[in-house]
């Protein structure tokens, strides 16, 4: 499930529910191209008053499983025992954190094109840090200046393990970046083979097509990426019912 914080961004930035992202009139039409209409998400604001016309635009806009929290906020915020904001983060996280330009205590801060703590892990390829970030409550959600993921960055740099934790945690496997984009778009058209395999094999999209209509498999940059997606697209159309061996 997604989470949306519609307050204003100096409340959003001295607390909000671990995992949410930040929601306001300037972006909704990115989140709105963004996202598959299946998608369920959760928004909330002060006390539950302008999180109801999200949601509802939302609705009209086709998505079928939109929630408006009740109370907003400051009822699920009074529902919590008192605790220190950085309890979950260790001295070693911090530290990591510190080392890589965010925040010691920053698990959804950005850097450089929205960047997270996330984000930049999956790159580097850390799964450790990974596990404890998404422990720490690290959104992982969370979409860049780009509208990628943490696990296109992942992708990106070809880390198969990090694919693997991210996938388990629930990262959305399909998200489309602003491009229509997603990351087995990117790894196909990139030639790798490894990284498209394994998307494949952790049940990615292949019918999935960009803004300006290619999928997956227009996009092969190898022979190999090309019959893995083309052996994919057989068995696809061969599971649908009523279809021909």
């Amino acid at each position: 499930m997604l989470r949306f914080d519609v307050r204003d961004q100096a409340s959003f930035n001295a607390a909000h529910i671990a995992g949410a992202q930040h929601l306001t009139q300037r972006n909704l039409p990115e989140l709105i191209a963004g996202t598959t209409r299946r998608t369920a998400i959760l928004i909330y604001c002060y006390h539950g008053h302008a999180s109801q016309d999200y949601a509802q635009t939302l609705s009209d806009f086709g998505f079928t499983e939109v929630y408006s929290l009740d109370g907003g906020y400051e009822a699920w915020r009074q529902c919590l025992p008192a605790r220190s904001g950085s309890a979950d983060i260790s001295p070693a996280l911090a530290a990591w954190l510190a080392a890589q330009g965010f925040p010691a205590d920053g698990v959804d801060a950005t850097i450089a094109n929205r960047t997270t703590p996330l984000m930049k892990a999956a790159h580097l390829g850390n799964v450790a840090v990974i596990r404890e970030l998404l422990a720490a409550g690290a959104a992982i959600a969370a979409r860049n200046a780009d509208g990628n993921n943490a696990l296109w960055l992942a992708c990106v740099g070809h880390h198969l393990d990090a694919i693997d934790a991210l996938v388990e945690a629930g990262v959305d496997i399909d998200n489309s970046n602003d491009n229509g984009a997603t990351a087995l778009m990117y790894a196909s058209s990139s030639g790798k083979a490894e990284v498209v395999a394994h998307l494949l094999a952790k049940g990615a999209d292949i019918s999935t097509e960009t803004l300006d209509g290619f999928s997956a498999l227009d996009m092969a940059a190898s022979l190999e990426c090309l019959a893995l997606l083309r052996h994919a697209a057989k068995a696809a159309a061969s599971a649908t019912p009523g279809s021909r061996p």
